[in-house]
C-alpha cells in the first residue's frame, strides 16, 4: 500500500496545552479534513445503551452540502507532543478518560496499531500524541447538528492520518461513540442509520447510504436560522429522559419507525418527493410530541418555529402533493427540503413573514417577499426583521473531504492558527 503523507517542520515553542510542550525539529505527519451536517428526516432520539451510544430505533437523513455547513478538522501526530489536545472554534475542549472525544481517539490509534503490525514498513506513529483542531462554520450546539459534522471530521481526519484501510461504513461505527448523529455524516446524499440487534459488541449499528447525491440532486434545503444560541436542553440530556418517562416514546420505536424507514426509502429510491415530504413532517412532529411527552417535558421550538409550520402547512394545502417539507431537530431552526423549482416560491413566502436586514440571493438573484396566489395570509402574524437571523439556502451534498495543506487549521509548532 502506497501512503503519502504531509511532512511538516516544527519549531521550538514555549505554548502548552494540558501539560503541552513542544520541542522537536522533527517533521511529524498531518492530515485535514472536512465533514458536511446531517438533517434527519427519521429522527434518532434516545439510546438503549449509553456506552456504546445504541439507538432506541433506526435514523435517517439528507446529507447537506459542505460549500454551506461544515465541520473542518486537522489532525497532527508527534512523539515531542506530551498529550493529546483538542481545540474547538479556537477554545481548548478537555479530553475527559472515558470520554466521547478519549474513546473516538483511542479507537483511532488501536486500528493504526493493527495497520502498523501488519504492514512493518510503515511509521510508527500510533504511540504519538495528537493535536486536533475543529471548527464549524456555524453556529455549535444551536440545534443544526454540530456535533455529527464534528465527530465524523475528527474520525475521517485520523483516519486520513494514520492512512487506514477502513470503510466509511466501518468508519461510522466509531463516530457514532462520538455522537449518534455522527455516522451518518461520513456519507453524502440519503443515509441510513440501521440499529442494529447486537447490544453487546455494537458492531451492527452502523450507517449506510441509501443514495448518492448525484440520485436526486433536485433536492435543496432553505434552513431558518431561528436561534443560534447553545440550546437550553442538550440532545444527551433530553435523551436520557425522554427514555426514562416518554410512553408515547415507546410506541415510536416499536409501531412507527419501522415503517416509516421502509416507506422513506422507497419514496427515496422513486424520487417522490410528495410521499418524502410528509413522511419528513410526520416524523418531525411526533419526535416534539415526544419531547413534550417526557417529564418535565422539553421545549425545543418555541413561537416563530411553530408560525413556520403553519406557513409551510398553508403553502402545501395550494397543492395536490406537498411541495415542501418542514424539519426540525432538537432546536428551533427549520429545514425546509424542496425541490429546486420551488424554492424561490418557498424563499419569497419565508421573506414575506420574516423579512431580513441583509439580501436573500438565490441563484445569483434576489430574492423578494411575496405570497402565493389564494395564500391564505392570515395562517401567521408577519414578524419584525430578526425574528429569523438568517437563512441558508443549501442542497444535498458529498460526505468527507481531504483538503489541502494550506487549508490546515494548525500552524508550524502544532498550535491552532488563531491562536498564534
Amino acid at each position: 500500500m502506497l501512503v503519502r503523507y504531509a511532512f511538516i517542520e516544527t519549531y521550538k515553542t514555549p505554548f502548552y496545552c494540558n501539560n503541552f510542550s513542544s520541542h522537536s525539529t522533527m517533521s511529524i505527519y498531518q492530515a485535514t479534513t472536512s465533514a458536511p451536517v446531517n438533517i434527519a428526516c427519521i429522527k434518532y432520539w434516545g439510546k438503549r445503551n449509553e456506552s456504546l451510544i445504541l439507538p432506541t430505533n433506526s435514523s435517517l437523513s439528507v446529507t447537506l452540502s459542505q460549500d454551506n455547513l461544515r465541520s473542518t478538522t486537522t489532525a497532527r501526530a508527534d512523539p515531542s507532543f506530551a498529550a493529546d489536545c483538542l481545540w474547538l472554534n479556537g477554545k481548548v475542549d478537555p479530553i475527559k478518560p472515558g470520554g466521547r472525544l478519549h474513546t473516538c481517539i483511542s479507537e483511532m490509534k488501536r486500528l493504526r496499531t493493527a495497520f502498523e503490525a501488519a504492514n512493518p514498513d510503515q511509521p510508527k506513529i500510533a504511540s504519538f500524541n495528537v493535536h486536533i483542531c475543529s471548527f464549524n462554520n456555524f453556529p455549535t450546539a444551536a440545534g443544526l447538528a454540530s456535533s455529527a459534522s464534528g465527530f465524523a471530521a475528527l474520525v475521517y481526519a485520523l483516519a486520513k492520518l494514520y492512512a487506514l484501510p477502513q470503510t466509511p461504513e466501518e468508519l461510522s461505527l466509531i463516530a457514532r461513540r462520538g455522537s449518534g448523529s455522527a455516522c451518518r455524516s461520513l456519507f453524502g446524499g440519503f443515509v441510513a442509520w440501521d440499529m442494529g440487534s447486537d447490544d453487546v459488541t455494537g458492531l451492527d449499528s452502523k450507517a449506510r447510504q441509501v443514495a448518492s447525491e448525484s440520485h436526486w440532486p433536485e433536492m435543496e434545503a432553505l434552513i431558518c436560522v431561528v436561534n443560534d444560541a447553545k440550546k437550553g436542553t442538550s440532545s444527551t440530556s433530553g435523551m436520557q429522559r425522554t427514555v426514562v418517562t416518554s410512553a408515547l416514546l415507546q410506541h415510536r420505536i416499536g409501531y412507527v419507525v419501522p415503517s416509516r424507514m421502509a416507506d422513506i426509502e422507497s419514496a427515496i429510491a422513486d424520487k417522490r418527493f410528495g410521499d418524502f415530504a410528509e413522511i419528513t413532517m410526520r416524523d418531525s412532529n411526533q419526535f416534539h410530541a415526544v419531547a413534550l411527552d417526557t417529564y418535565p417535558p422539553i421545549f425545543y421550538m418555541n413561537d416563530v418555529s411553530r408560525a413556520i409550520i403553519a406557513i409551510i402547512t398553508e403553502y402545501n394545502r395550494l397543492s395536490d402533493q406537498p411541495k415542501a417539507a418542514y424539519t426540525y431537530d432538537a432546536g428551533p431552526n427549520a429545514v425546509i427540503y424542496a425541490l429546486t423549482p420551488n424554492v424561490r416560491e418557498i424563499a419569497q413566502l419565508v421573506l414575506y413573514y420574516f423579512p431580513q436586514a441583509e439580501k436573500v440571493i438565490i441563484g445569483g438573484q434576489e430574492v423578494e417577499a411575496a405570497l402565493p396566489e389564494g395564500f391564505n395570509e392570515a395562517v401567521a402574524k408577519r414578524w419584525e426583521v430578526g425574528s429569523v437571523k438568517g437563512l441558508i439556502h443549501t442542497r444535498v451534498g458529498d460526505g468527507p473531504r481531504v483538503l489541502s495543506d494550506s487549508e490546515a487549521l494548525l500552524n508550524a509548532q502544532g498550535i491552532p492558527k488563531v491562536l498564534a
